[in-house]
């Protein structure tokens, strides 16, 4: 399948995924708008129903201009069609890889239940498959190295003492992971949730049941001035009401209004986020 067919499945599947329309005309519509309101770059609904019939459906492949393909690319969360092109994998794709998996004891914590199930595949292009969770939250190779050297008891602090399988781990380094997750429910302040044992705490504030996940990894931006398309584009969620863009640390649903949050481009980024206008006058 060559690179532009699997980009234009790629772009339908998620637009299918965010507006929950599933014909060709209901797609395209969503395409045309979402691209000419977010990413401020329009191609026409009837662009894309010519791409859905040439690369969905099967029929004759059609040229596209190629800051279309770059443009399409940044949509499903790639810098350009370049980099789409060196890094994407098919998710069932099978040929050319090799498989390891990283087993450990079955009885381990919560954290090593996790690493126990993670297969890396490795492919011809020199790359491989990081794991969701560890995509979600941004885990790098480096930090994915920590989280294993962790599950086999060979991480030595700084202050040179080797913590094995047999000891436990620091009481702040614990506690600092698992904040709070021993406590029956949640409720968002604004900025992250906040774990509390009651199931009401005040008229019109929502209290839900308690979600690990959700509550370790699930925060607010509070500062955009600090967001930039080299540390926020692939890593950060993003939610827009009535004109104001909110950024989010994973996928998911804004907890003020309830709206299905999207992938960050470089358009909002540069939109939304960075240095003020008028600071960046300033300095200069």
């Amino acid at each position: 399948m060559s690179k532009i067919k699997l980009l234009i499945h790629e772009v339908f599947k998620q637009a299918r995924e965010e507006s929950d329309k599933d014909t060709k005309n209901g797609l395209a519509s969503y395409l045309w708008l979402y691209f000419k309101e977010d990413l401020g770059f329009e191609i026409t609904d009837k662009s894309f129903a010519r791409y859905y019939d040439a690369y969905i459906l099967g029929g004759k492949e059609i040229q596209i201009q190629s800051d279309r393909l770059d443009k399409m690319s940044e949509y499903v969360g790639f810098r350009n069609f370049s980099d789409f092109s060196r890094t994407f994998v098919k998710n069932d794709e099978s040929s050319n890889k090799t498989t390891v998996k990283i087993s450990v004891d079955k009885d381990e914590e919560t954290l090593t239940e996790k690493l126990s199930n993670i297969i890396i595949n490795i492919t011809n292009e020199q790359h491989f498959k990081m794991p969701d969770f560890m995509k979600q939250n941004g885990l790098g190779i480096m930090e994915m190295a920590l989280l294993l050297c962790l599950v086999t008891g060979n991480v030595v602090f700084s202050n040179s003492k080797k913590i094995s399988n047999g000891s436990s781990f620091p009481s702040s380094f614990m506690s600092g992971l698992q904040a709070g997750t021993d406590k029956k429910y949640m409720y968002w302040d604004g900025e992250r949730y906040i774990a509390t044992d009651s199931s009401f705490i005040r008229p019109g504030l929502e209290v839900k049941a308690m979600d690990e996940h959700l509550f370790l990894h699930f925060k607010k931006n509070t500062r955009k001035d600090t967001l930039t398309v080299d540390n926020a584009l692939g890593v950060t969620w993003y939610s827009k009401f009535y004109g104001t863009v909110e950024f989010f640390t994973m996928d998911g649903v804004d907890p003020e209004n309830g709206k299905e949050l999207r992938k960050t481009t470089s358009f909002i980024l540069d939109k939304y986020a960075g240095k003020p206008k008028d600071s960046v006058e300033v300095e200069e």
